[in-house]
């Protein structure tokens, strides 16, 4: 019998990973997608608690699904509530006691056994909490991964070692853990199979990856994308999230030898304060991450920067966010998340003194991001009259147009034949628009010209 699922994802792309395989588990007792909750039998909310108010959020989908399902039971229909992901994992039990409409609590360990997790709660007809730790990978338990379009995540190394103050990320996700070598190669070689032209490899602390190869001996991130870059068919990687405490040498390296390695890096600093990073447990300082960044730019003078950044962390003075400004200025990025301080429950900087007043962290993330946006607009300003080869992805939002994305991952909207999805042509780069670049096939990516 044909089921319905509907899975809101929030947060992170390890959450749209996750999100992905939730359906893939599912699907062999016979659930299929669908664009809506009003159309589902099972909602799952995917939820991550990185981002400001996630529960508060959470709560607020769930008292939308609460109507929803009492409706649906007034017409005689069932719809089964779970929630995942982090929050579920840190609110498991309250979760439950506060939202009555909730089946299922699975945390990011144990969605691997939704199957039997659903079935256990449509027998008990009470809400299920599955938030442990598993000894078992979850990874082994999942079946092959099914197509998810020209760019497809795909999770290598899970957990956090790091235990930054502000972070729960060690909490919910659990120790580091890093899938073999084989794993990954083989779901690759899935997703390749399946369509995808370009797969990012995604980790919370992704750098630090630390796989079994084939003879039993531990192979950094480079080791692994220099083996997933033999894939025939496969164009494009890339990797987030990194710590600039674990940009080894080869990994810096691989930027300047492995052509498929994309010349972009997230490179969270969070804070321009040496002050602040030791209070925020960072483990860098940052002279270091000034030293990573000149390194990555001898390997590779293209590569473009991303990174993260937290305003009013506790204690934070004015002069230190004028060291965070300064570093902006030093680095120069191509874009950047920047985010004001908000406790986490359970974390040591949760109770730490001095707490910033919201105000003067409003005041701080205007000045923050207006500097950002300027460095992304000049970023993508300098790529006009440029020639750029484009990884075309999908129909864009106007008939005959397709959006792509550049090496440094700027969507680029082109009017261009579908004969072009999910390969790479050279594009000449006409305009800088405020989040994204416009521009016209190339002379010799064009079929008409081609064809004569």
């Amino acid at each position: 019998m044909t089921k319905k699922l509907f899975v809101k994802t929030y947060g992170c792309q390890m959450n749209a990973y996750d999100s992905a395989r939730m359906a893939d588990v599912l699907a062999p007792i016979g659930f299929v997608g669908v664009d809506s909750a009003a159309d589902a039998d099972l909602v799952i909310l995917n939820t991550c608690h990185i981002r400001e108010k996630a529960a508060e959020k959470l709560y607020s989908d769930l008292g939308r699904l609460a109507i929803l399902k009492q409706a649906k039971a007034q017409n005689g229909e069932a719809l089964m509530v779970a929630v995942a992901g982090c929050v579920a994992q840190a609110e498991g039990a309250e979760i439950a006691a506060r939202a009555a409409c909730v089946d299922l609590v699975v945390g990011p360990q144990t969605y691997h056994r939704l199957p039997e997790l659903v079935a256990q709660a449509e027998a008990d007809g009470a809400a299920v909490i599955a938030t442990e730790f598993l000894s078992d990978s979850k990874f082994d338990a999942l079946p092959p991964a099914a197509a998810s379009g020209v760019s497809a995540f795909l999770t290598v190394q899970e957990g956090c070692d790091r235990f930054c103050t502000f972070c729960v990320v060690p909490y919910t996700r659990g120790p580091e853990f890093s899938r073999p070598v084989a794993a990954v190669v083989r779901e690759a070689t899935d997703l390749v199979a399946a369509g995808a032209r370009e797969i990012v490899l995604l980790g919370q602390n992704v750098n630090a990856y630390h796989g079994a190869g084939a003879r039993g001996a531990s192979l950094s991130l480079a080791r692994l994308i220099e083996t997933v870059a033999a894939i025939p068919a496969l164009e494009r990687i890339r990797y987030t999230t990194s710590h600039p405490r674990d940009m080894g040498d080869d990994l810096i390296a691989a930027h300047g030898a492995i052509a498929k390695l994309m010349p972009y890096v997230h490179l969270p600093v969070q804070s321009g304060s040496d002050r602040v990073l030791a209070a925020m447990n960072r483990r860098h300082r940052v002279d270091d991450y000034f030293d990573v960044v000149a390194r990555l730019r001898a390997a590779r003078p293209d590569v473009a920067l991303s990174s993260d950044f937290i305003v009013g962390f506790p204690g934070e003075s004015d002069a230190d966010f004028d060291a965070t400004l300064a570093l902006v200025r030093a680095v120069g990025f191509a874009s950047a998340f920047s985010f004001k301080y908000s406790a986490r429950p359970g974390t040591p900087a949760a109770d730490a003194p001095d707490q910033i007043p919201e105000t003067v962290k409003d005041q701080r993330l205007a000045a923050l991001q207006g500097a950002l946006r300027t460095q992304q607009h000049g970023f993508n300003a300098a790529t006009v009259g440029r020639g750029l080869p484009v990884l075309f992805e999908a129909a864009g939002r106007h008939p005959g147009q397709l959006v792509g994305r550049s090496p440094y991952l700027q969507p680029v909207h082109v009017a261009a034949p579908t004969s072009l999805l999910g390969t790479v042509a050279q594009v000449h780069i006409d305009a800088a628009l405020p989040n994204s670049l416009a521009g016209r096939l190339d002379q010799t990516n064009r079929p008409d010209v081609q064809a004569a």
